[in-house]
């Protein structure tokens, strides 16, 4: 039986917990009514949350004078490639989670030994090999190092591992080859840990700095992160333009993890109820 004292603590709580996401809101809802803002409304004093008037000025001028539609361009070419990867990945977790073959345990335990190499002590050893092939500069070697990952195929194995090895051999009785087995079974049990899979690879794709910023000398080949990277340090004072750029960097990466977040919990759902 619920007391008047716990349901006064529920109000407690429940305004607590609402001023606290307002106050972690605020910035993010600031940057982005900003990004339509001229400038002179962004520094005058006292500030106004709400633009006076929108304008899509700053998002103009990212693309026509920033270039920031070949960044684009470029990000979007990495993401693409790097859900190429993710199919690699699961094809990989899914040969450790159901096939025996010679040295399996050794090879995935090497597998996870990469794990804990940090990313910097490799870039350069990466980096010397690209050049030996002539890939430096190139996109294609800004792609390759990214393909696959060792943390996402341990994931798709710890997950795969759980699939009935019942269910694929009564496919495999009915006459399905082991490519539409893992296409047609595999990969539907497998929405869960795809969805996760897919935010995190997105979000590293979008986010890649570093590396492009190290093998490309080429602004053609730059991405969205290095290119507002260039606009803080060449339009400091603008803040208009950089809110613009803040915006555009953060806005695709929530709208995918609140799409991806809704599919998560819909599956596990369904997981638990069967």
């Amino acid at each position: 039986m619920v007391t008047q004292q716990d349901r006064f603590i529920r109000i407690i709580s429940g305004i607590v917990l609402s001023v606290g996401s307002i106050l972690f809101l605020l910035p993010f809802v600031w940057m982005i009514l900003s990004s339509f803002k001229p400038e002179a409304e962004i520094v005058q004093i006292p500030p106004t949350l709400w633009p006076e008037k929108f304008s899509l000025d700053n998002f103009k001028y990212l693309f026509e004078n920033m270039n920031f539609g070949v960044y684009l361009r470029n990000t979007l070419i990495i993401v693409l490639f790097s859900y190429v990867g993710l199919f690699f990945n699961a094809m990989a977790g899914f040969g450790f989670a159901k096939y025996k073959f010679k040295g399996k345990d050794f090879l995935f335990v090497l597998v996870l030994a990469t794990m804990m190499i940090p990313s910097q002590v490799t870039m350069i050893p990466v980096y010397l090999i690209l050049n030996s092939f002539g890939l430096t500069n190139t996109m294609i070697g800004i792609i390759l190092p990214g393909l696959v990952g060792a943390f996402a195929i341990f994931l798709f194995r710890q997950f795969m591992s759980t699939i009935p090895t019942e269910l694929l051999e009564a496919t495999r009785l009915d006459g399905a080859s082991e490519y539409r087995t893992f296409l047609q079974i595999v990969l539907p049990i497998s929405k869960p840990i795809l969805a996760v899979q897919a935010i995190l690879t997105f979000i590293a794709g979008w986010n890649s700095f570093l590396w492009p910023l190290i093998i490309a000398n080429d602004e053609g080949l730059y991405t969205l992160s290095v290119g507002l990277s260039l606009l803080k340090g060449q339009y400091t004072g603008n803040y208009g333009l950089q809110m613009a750029g803040a915006a555009f960097m953060v806005v695709p990466v929530i709208v995918l993890f609140t799409y991806f977040q809704k599919h998560i919990i819909e599956n596990f759902t369904i997981s638990g109820l069967k």
